[in-house]
């Protein structure tokens, strides 16, 4: 069993006399470094000169250069996509990397797989919510928080769990309740949940589904909201309540549709892909090609995005949203 952690478990005094350096100002290093300075943190932001380096300044940060946000804070929280991690803290970070400083993130990818080796004299913490970045700062705005995570790798000054909490805390994310974790378990676990169902998974079987339909010569528009559409409101019951409480919201012959056939379409060979899927994340193989591929400038994608974008069921569903948008 994982600890669970709530308010009474951390201490915002911990970050007092702190700067906390939220190094990009994308959406979740936006929504994160709001939450903190709302909670009365010091928080500065570190950022190349670009549209989120303007939109810092906007809402009021002392911005300044990657290099010298590491230099000025004690905490250096990275939040940046995973792939520019590697080469930013090599450029701009790492000679700032002394003693009684932290390096933090939300997600253990560049730790685990090694594109960041930080000194042992630092401290090395996650602090990461199980939410997008938009929900996160919604929840934190209506005095409440998302569910996180908090892990520890490296630990030399003795605090390094304390600052965790306490940034965990900044953020609302103790309201809700803070997961403890390793940084393996967050990042393999994180990857899989992505490839294999989140993202990988459901998208296919949307698209397989869509195609099936339309392919028997179902209206498309009929297909993207049998297939599509209806989803978020079947995952919006079971976030709710769980499975049980959507089977008992659907009708009784959804229900053992549900039973009858869902086993004849994620039969058991599916779970062994998942399984070989979950070795390639553990073994390195996943992230080592993804970098690559980021490297070489993402030409598969690219090509991957733009076929997407061409697929019948993403123009069915631009259609769609057009036709029920409020006037």
């Amino acid at each position: 069993m994982v600890t669970i952690l709530h308010d009474k478990d951390a201490d915002l005094a911990v970050l007092e006399n702190k700067t906390v350096a939220v190094i990009g100002y994308g959406s979740q290093g936006s929504a994160q470094a709001l939450c903190m300075r709302d909670s009365g943190v010091n928080v500065i932001i570190g950022s190349i000169k670009d549209p989120s380096y303007d939109q810092a300044v906007k809402d009021g940060f002392e911005v300044m250069d990657i290099s010298s946000a590491a230099e000025k804070a004690d905490i250096i929280h990275i939040l940046l996509p995973d792939e520019f991690h590697g080469p930013v803290y090599a450029n701009a970070i790492a000679s700032h990397m002394k003693s009684g400083k932290t390096l933090s993130c939300s997600h253990g990818f560049n730790i685990v797989y090694k594109q960041i080796v930080p000194p042992t004299e630092v401290d090395v913490i996650m602090v990461a919510p199980k939410s997008p970045a938009t929900e996160e700062r919604k929840a934190y705005l209506a005095g409440f928080g998302v569910p996180g995570l908090v892990a520890i790798k490296q630990n030399p000054s003795g605090s390094a769990r304390d600052v965790a909490l306490a940034m965990a805390k900044a953020m609302g994310f103790t309201r809700a309740g803070c997961l403890e974790c390793t940084f393996e378990q967050e990042t393999y676990e994180d990857l899989f949940g992505e490839q294999n169902v989140l993202c990988g998974g459901c998208v296919d079987l949307m698209k397989a589904g869509f195609e099936v339909l339309v392919e028997a010569g179902y209206p498309p528009e009929m297909a993207y909201f049998e297939c599509v559409h209806e989803l978020k409101l079947i995952v919006d019951l079971i976030y709710e309540g769980g499975i049980q409480k959507m089977n008992a919201v659907i009708s009784n012959t959804a229900e053992w549709g549900e039973y009858y056939n869902g086993p004849k379409i994620i039969t058991p060979d599916v779970k062994e892909r998942m399984k070989e899927s979950l070795k390639l994340i553990e073994n390195g193989q996943f992230a080592k090609e993804w970098l690559e591929e980021s490297k070489n400038g993402a030409p598969n994608l690219l090509k991957k995005r733009e076929e997407l974008g061409d697929h019948e069921l993403e123009k069915t569903g631009r259609r769609i949203r057009e036709m029920f948008e409020r006037k």
